[in-house]
């Protein structure tokens, strides 16, 4: 759909800052007449402007692109670490869950004593965690290892996936707002992202308050689709109505 195409395009300007109209016809496989009229209606939304051969992107510090994951392990470890204690109260014995990839998860194995479970995951950092617990049954998805992010991506992951019906998905983001949901910053993560919360039956956001009124690159998850989410300070008003409105359980740690 053409409306989807131009809200890519412009996270794809927001995120490369400034682009040509070849890289555009490139990356979106349209032709130049396209990518113009895109562009035409992108520059109503005040957000890109024109330069000489192609556009860049306006400064807006609510954009957020991916950190690297030895620096994000370091931010916020605290609240993090209660955010996992948390969201494991949440899991029963014999349950089916996916812990995603992201430093706001990778503890929460910490917290799930000796609960029978079975953990869906392509973290490598999860994994590594779960070989020391004999209780949990661990299905470690293989693919290409993303260093960035400590994850397996690829084709091969989002296929294993398609055949699991997970009970309960713990997920991470870049960033949430209402307007675009739960966003992600990595490409290789999004398509991955995006069938869990397909073939999940509960969906739990788990994020610190840095998160909230922050987006990124692409848009995995509308946050209507998620029916907890488990963070370290209370959301601002908007986000506590559409909680309300929208039936979602709300933890603070």
């Amino acid at each position: 759909m053409r409306t989807e195409r131009i809200d890519q395009v412009e996270e794809y300007i927001l995120t490369n800052k400034t682009v040509t109209i070849d890289q555009l016809c490139e990356a979106f496989k349209v032709s130049k007449n396209t990518i113009r009229r895109d562009i035409g209606q992108l520059l109503d939304r005040g957000r890109i402007k024109k330069v000489y051969g192609g556009v860049t992107a306006l400064p807006d510090s609510s954009l957020m692109t991916l950190t690297p994951y030895s620096l994000r392990n370091t931010s916020f470890e605290h609240e993090k670490d209660l955010i996992c204690r948390q969201a494991a109260s949440f899991i029963e014995d014999n349950d089916l869950i996916y812990i995603d990839t992201g430093t706001t998860s990778q503890n929460l194995i910490d917290y799930l004593g000796n609960k029978k479970c079975t953990i869906i995951t392509n973290s490598l950092q999860v994994a590594l965690k779960a070989v020391n617990y004999p209780n949990i049954t661990l299905i470690s998805l293989s693919g290409k290892l993303k260093r960035e992010t400590l994850s397996f991506v690829g084709s091969t992951v989002e296929e294993a996936l398609k055949t699991y019906n997970i009970g309960k998905a713990f997920l991470c983001c870049t960033g949430v707002t209402i307007e675009n949901g739960l966003t992600n910053a990595s490409m290789d993560e999004y398509q991955i992202k995006k069938i869990v919360v397909e073939n999940s039956q509960y969906r739990y956001l788990l994020a610190d308050h840095t998160k909230f009124g922050k987006f990124s690159l692409m848009t995995y998850s509308p946050l209507s689709a998620v029916e907890h989410v488990i963070t370290d300070q209370t959301p601002p008003n908007d986000y506590l109505n559409f909680f309300n409105t929208h039936d979602i359980n709300l933890r603070i740690t």
